[in-house]
């Protein structure tokens, strides 16, 4: 039996589950060493793709908070008080902007191609 066909994925995906913290008792029995090393290969993969996901989004929050503001300022008042520089930019971090901040985004300068 070659490596490949030793590599369940539901076996997988049902270690990757308790690696995220899931219940343990929910690990299959019998787990290949195949299925082990792919569950952790997707596991720290995903984890590296979200740490990735969460500096954009934190760029982005530096990028529209440029100052601070006596009330909550609506998305319309954060975009009027960019500098233009930075449209660019928070176009390029479209794709993690908040749901109000992308409207507002799209509504000045279009979606992004790249999206």
């Amino acid at each position: 039996m070659s490596e490949s066909s030793d590599v369940r994925p539901e076996v997988v995906a049902a270690i990757v589950g308790v690696l995220k913290g899931g219940d343990p008792a929910a690990l299959p029995p019998g787990a290949t060493p195949a299925e082990k090393t792919a569950a952790k290969d997707a596991y720290l993969s995903e984890f590296v793709a979200e740490r990735s996901k969460r500096d954009r989004q934190a760029h982005a929050w530096e990028l529209l908070l440029t100052r601070s503001y006596d009330e909550p300022p609506t998305w319309e008042r954060l975009f009027d008080d960019l500098d233009p520089e930075v449209h660019t930019e928070l176009g390029e971090l479209y794709d993690v902007l908040p749901a109000g901040a992308q409207e507002e985004y799209a509504r000045r300068y279009g979606v992004p191609s790249a999206v």
